[in-house]
């Protein structure tokens, strides 16, 4: 921190391949160095870190033209392939920390109470973490809701601004996504909020208190969805498919999960846990598939075989997310 020009002093001068820094944004003056040494020296950096907050709001060097950026997610079904078990993931998400973890639930209170709350002290997000800890169990239960930023500053007791400012910082740490409405071309009259997911299952089911009046299967169906559209968003960006991610919702209340749009095309996913899937469940991606008939529709479910009902394709939720590649070509 004091004199970043050090850095090219710690690189031996039998250096052939990469140089590694891991959380860049805990010295955002090293980027300049960096730069330097690109330019002179034709290095190669990887630079990792969990926060962009700090590199953006303090101006620093974004390397322009030098840098490639890359989104890391919680493990998918793809990777771990055969280690893939829908109910374990539900439950305990898929940081690939967790799966060698003896105590699974005491791991994530830990990774709450503790890496959350350090990133919030180092990053000056909030002095008060009593009022962040309140925000965080009222933001859970917005879980793949539509987002009410004036609800949940009620129910946390916390100031209406102080609550924004917490879901950007949220999202400047990786930690949370605001999904918005899809109004491409709309027919029909459409809300304008958007919805909210924390970006890991097992985080959200650490953060989200259960209560006597709490419905297990409630908490499972948002589970369900949480973790589609984790693999959703890792599959989009691995891949590089270049998909733009929405949800649909209408003012009467029509609504479709997730919605992928891109120039190789428009696909609608509708996520339910139920084992059994009658046409009625279809009404919404029907009404959809009405309004933008070149869409492909599927509903994904917690049965056990591949079928079609109409132009509507249904697929078991494990099997659509080992098949994720070739359902967002």
């Amino acid at each position: 921190m004091a004199n970043p020009s050090r850095l090219s002093e710690m690189i031996p001068d039998t250096f052939i391949d990469w140089i590694i820094i891991d959380e860049i944004q805990r010295i955002p003056e090293l980027l300049n160095e960096v730069h330097r040494l690109i330019e002179r020296k034709k290095y190669k950096f990887i630079m990792t870190g969990s926060s962009a907050r700090k590199l953006r709001r303090s101006g620093q060097n974004l390397l322009g033209g030098r840098a490639l950026t890359y989104f890391m997610y919680p493990l998918t079904a793809l990777e771990l392939g055969a280690d893939f078990n829908v109910k374990e993931c539900m439950r305990f998400g898929s940081l690939p920390s967790i799966f060698s973890e003896e105590n699974r639930e005491n791991y994530l209170s830990s990774y709450v109470q503790t890496y959350l709350q350090q990133e919030v002290i180092q990053e000056g997000i909030s002095r008060n973490i009593g009022a962040f800890a309140r925000f965080l169990e009222t933001a859970s239960f917005s879980q793949g809701s539509i987002l009410n930023i004036s609800e949940v500053s009620r129910d946390a007791a916390v100031n209406r601004k102080v609550v924004e400012d917490y879901f950007v910082a949220l999202e400047d740490l990786l930690l949370g996504v605001r999904l918005p409405v899809f109004s491409k071309r709309a027919k029909r009259r459409l809300i304008a909020h958007n919805k909210f997911y924390f970006f890991d299952v097992g985080v959200y089911r650490a953060i989200r208190s259960m209560g006597p009046l709490d419905q297990p299967e409630e908490i499972g169906g948002i589970a369900l969805e949480s973790l589609f559209f984790q693999n959703l968003r890792a599959i989009n960006d691995y891949l590089q498919r270049k998909y733009k991610l929405f949800y649909y919702r209408t003012e009467s209340g029509i609504e479709v999960d997730f919605i992928a749009y891109g120039k190789n095309g428009l696909h609608a996913f509708e996520i339910k846990s139920k084992r059994n899937i009658s046409s009625s469940d279809l009404y919404n991606l029907n009404i959809f598939k009405k309004d933008y008939p070149l869409a492909k529709c599927y509903m994904i479910y917690g049965g056990t075989f591949r079928q079609h009902i109409g132009e509507i394709e249904i697929i078991p939720f494990g099997e659509a997310l080992f098949s994720l590649p070739q359902l967002i070509p």
